[in-house]
């Protein structure tokens, strides 16, 4: 099975998963990264990484600059665009994204290309094993719902290769759990479910990641439990945050502050600390569409999932609608006025734009004619424009009828709001972090 001093790691996807993993990994293996975008590949061949997810220090250290090195079986990481430099590899991991289409069914075409390039580079492989070489394992990190690994990646990895699973190769899950922006909790502090297609396999993967997860691992007794495991996480914080959505919705009417009683209510020992929001980003606001799907497939309707994803797929137009009412009670004329909201990516502290519902807020204003300028350090002003059509605006020089904080960034703490806001202008504070005073109203 997995021999550790043999192996010769592939790393397919470098984004906010797989780049993390690769890093961590070349510190003890010889590792390629694998991406189809070439402008990433330059990027991180240059020691540079956009999403922050590693530091720069950090990815130069580990850098070769020579993909023939993982057949020398020195640590390292070279990074490419080009399949032909995978093929000494022995252990392929896919960490591709696994989004949502617009109607919320899942995508698994990533997932499935991703199967095909490797199935491609096994069935290059020498046909006989031999002392000096192992069997290939392929380990997929992408979210997904349960039986999506062996029911339809197995299939391609065979028909693409030639080969048969548990014969001439293995297949294992473990799911990422990496929170985008969180220095504390990092890949190799979270704990880790590993899993595989066979006893054995799943006993070589587990110590496979064993010997970079300082957190340690769990070794869960299939594929299948390992997926549910992970899809179930996200799903679980989705509804509980919907909860906390509603509660703020009723007690907006009953003219309650919403966090205070959270903050009362977390005094019980048992209380979870959960606050309202814009649920967006790629797992939260993508993972219960997954689940759902599969209870579908299977002739179950799954109501608490999906009415929790109605609820928070809705929060954004709620928010506008909020400020819109909050304006007219000031008697401020609300079409084309000037509206600042500040942040556009899907959490704090962290430039990751994808799935963000903070979006869901600026299009409901701009459908009334409201004039919206979005503020955001973080976010990259050229994906901002490719990803959402929206431009950025580079410095806060203008004043505004209304503010929204929509993303709780640091860096929005330290703003004096009062000096650009107009006479009698309003404050909303969806992530209940400004001082209490200096808002008119918060979610």
């Amino acid at each position: 099975m997995i021999q550790l001093d043999k192996v010769e790691i592939a790393v397919i996807g470098l984004g906010y998963v797989g780049l993390p993993l690769a890093v961590e990994f070349a510190k003890k293996y010889p590792v390629i990264g694998f991406d189809i975008n070439t402008q990433r590949v330059k990027e991180l061949a240059n020691g540079k990484d956009h999403t922050l997810e590693v530091s720069d220090g950090d990815l130069q250290r580990v850098l070769e600059t020579d993909s023939s090195a993982v057949t020398s079986g020195v640590p390292g990481l070279t990074v490419t665009s080009s399949q032909e430099d995978l093929k000494a590899c022995n252990v392929f991991i896919i960490t591709v994204p696994t989004p949502t289409d617009k109607n919320k069914r899942p995508v698994l075409t990533p997932l499935i290309e991703a199967s095909e390039t490797v199935g491609r580079l096994m069935r290059n492989q020498p046909a006989t094993q031999t002392a000096e070489t192992m069997k290939p394992v392929v380990v997929y990190e992408s979210t997904v719902y349960p039986g999506v690994t062996e029911d339809v990646c197995v299939p391609v990895l065979e028909e693409c290769s030639g080969l048969v699973m548990n014969e001439d190769f293995f297949v294992g899950y473990s799911p990422e759990r990496i929170n985008p922006g969180d220095k504390e909790r990092t890949v190799t502090k979270i704990l880790k479910l590993t899993s595989g297609s066979t006893r054995e396999s799943a006993i070589g993967i587990d110590s496979l990641y064993q010997s970079v997860i300082t957190a340690g691992t769990h070794m869960t007794p299939s594929i299948k439990v390992a997926e549910a495991a992970k899809v179930i996480e996200n799903s679980q914080r989705d509804i509980n945050i919907a909860f906390v959505n509603e509660l703020a919705k009723i007690f907006n009417k009953l003219e309650i502050d919403t966090h205070a009683v959270l903050e009362a209510a977390a005094t019980k020992w048992n209380f979870l600390p959960f606050k309202p929001g814009l649920v967006g980003g790629h797992c939260i606001g993508v993972d219960p569409y997954y689940l759902a799907q599969k209870a579908q497939e299977v002739g179950y309707h799954p109501e608490i999932i999906l009415s929790g994803r109605r609820l928070n797929d809705d929060m954004g137009k709620y928010v506008a609608g909020e400020v819109i009412k909050l304006m007219m009670k000031r008697g401020l004329a609300v079409l084309q006025s000037k509206v600042l909201m500040l942040g556009i990516t899907f959490k704090e502290n962290c430039p990751d734009v994808r799935n963000t519902r903070s979006i869901d807020v600026y299009d409901e204003l701009t459908a009334l004619n409201v004039d919206v300028d979005v503020y955001d350090p973080w976010a990259d002003k050229a994906e901002v424009k490719r990803e959402l059509d929206l431009e950025l605006i580079p410095e806060l020089k203008d004043k505004y009828r209304a503010i929204i904080l929509t993303v709780a960034h640091q860096e929005f703490l330290d703003i004096d709001l009062q000096a650009i806001l107009e006479k009698g202008g309003v404050v909303y504070d969806v992530k209940g972090v400004l001082k209490e005073e200096s808002v008119d109203a918060r979610l």
